[in-house]
């Protein structure tokens, strides 16, 4: 088995898809953690001011971390965090951010005994390291379509990742609309997976759901690609209703509308969402049509279908697999509608996903590691 380092995003928070892929391999593999490196520059203003300091700093973002060890790193992963340059874009930047992560990574490659490695990055950004930490193959998994993303340096980003492409060994892409933008014959579709223990074992009601009404929930950033107009709309037509948000609002101002039915509960940790999505009434997919959402492989809609309640959503390419099991939506009347019919939405069978776990998924990149 050989091992790992890892650019990835911060280890500890809300666990990413290669948090999850990356837990779940073999244990023999020792594996080095890079926090995440940046895939835009900062803007003025607190939270990124902040977010630039603990990067000089060397600090990562751990949001969640549990404290009664349900997510415990495990023993074969050391994660580290690298003062760096986010999102370098001239040669010099590029170049200077190269050599301040290589003159800290070097060192503790030699002290954690990582030797002929195999890097993975699932972050274009990562692209100047590689043929410079003795790997012996390149991955890249690309989750996202970062070309798409809200408030990054598409031009930077698209250079990083066009060189990023060319030195992998093989890429992996989270969905089809992904896999479509790099060579094809290194290209695999790994879609997402679910953590189906976790979804499906009957969890306790969270305390701070409210009663009294069906609940329509959703977690998750409240980002541009949610369709606020179609969740206010609908908030507004049903009084009768609770709607339920869980997760960071990543906006400059409160997309959703001022109404007692709306209830904003902040982020929680992973582990916990279970005890929402398991209770409330509907789980709710409601995306705005754009590039990023026709890319994308949501983990929630695998983790939706495991809790078992009705699912509502607007189309995307990702949510064909499943949608005899799904109810689409195509505009605000449709999802008015959907919601007064409650008793006669489609229900989700839980157990449709138990082959998709994160564990099957991370059996496939085990036995694909060993091939490169």
């Amino acid at each position: 088995m050989r091992d790992l380092i890892v650019f990835g995003e911060d280890f500890g928070g809300l666990p990413s898809s290669t948090q999850h892929l990356i837990s779940n391999l073999n244990k023999e593999r020792k594996v080095l953690w890079v926090n995440s490196i940046g895939l835009r520059k900062p803007r003025l203003c607190v939270n990124d001011a902040k977010r630039v300091v603990d990067k000089a700093l060397g600090k990562g973002k751990q949001d969640f971390v549990d404290s009664s060890a349900k997510v415990a790193t495990p023993d074969n992963i050391k994660v580290v965090n690298l003062r760096t340059i986010p999102a370098p874009k001239h040669a010099w930047e590029r170049q200077l951010a190269k050599t301040m992560m290589l003159t800290q990574l070097k060192p503790l490659l030699e002290k954690y005994r990582i030797e002929n490695p195999i890097l993975w990055s699932s972050l274009p950004t990562a692209a100047d390291l590689c043929g410079s930490l003795n790997e012996t193959a390149v991955v890249y998994y690309c989750g996202d379509d970062f070309n798409s993303l809200a408030g990054v340096d598409h031009d930077t980003v698209s250079e990083h990742e066009t060189h990023m492409a060319q030195q992998a060994s093989i890429i992996l892409a989270a969905s089809q609309n992904i896999s479509g933008k790099f060579p094809q014959t290194k290209t695999h579709v790994l879609r997402h997976g679910v953590d189906y223990n976790r979804f499906t074992t009957p969890a306790e009601r969270a305390t701070d759901l409210p009663q009294g009404k069906p609940i329509a929930g959703f977690y998750g950033s409240l980002s541009e690609w949610l369709d606020y107009d179609m969740i206010n709309a609908a908030a507004k037509a049903l009084p009768g209703w609770n709607f339920v948000f869980i997760g960071k609002n990543e906006l400059r101002y409160n997309p959703l509308a001022d109404l007692p039915n709306i209830h904003v509960l902040g982020p929680k940790p992973h582990y916990e969402l279970p005890k929402y999505s398991q209770h409330w009434d509907v789980s709710l997919l409601t995306f705005k049509d754009n590039e990023q959402i026709r890319a994308c492989s949501p983990l929630k809609l695998l983790e939706y279908i495991a809790a078992g309640k009705p699912v509502i959503n607007t189309p995307f390419p990702a949510a064909k697999t499943y949608e005899n099991q799904l109810n689409q939506v195509n505009d605000t009347d449709e999802f008015i509608t959907a919601l007064r019919q409650y008793p006669r939405l489609i229900q989700t069978r839980p157990g449709s996903v138990e082959s998709e776990s994160w564990a099957s998924r991370a059996l496939f990149v085990d036995w694909l590691l060993e091939l490169l």
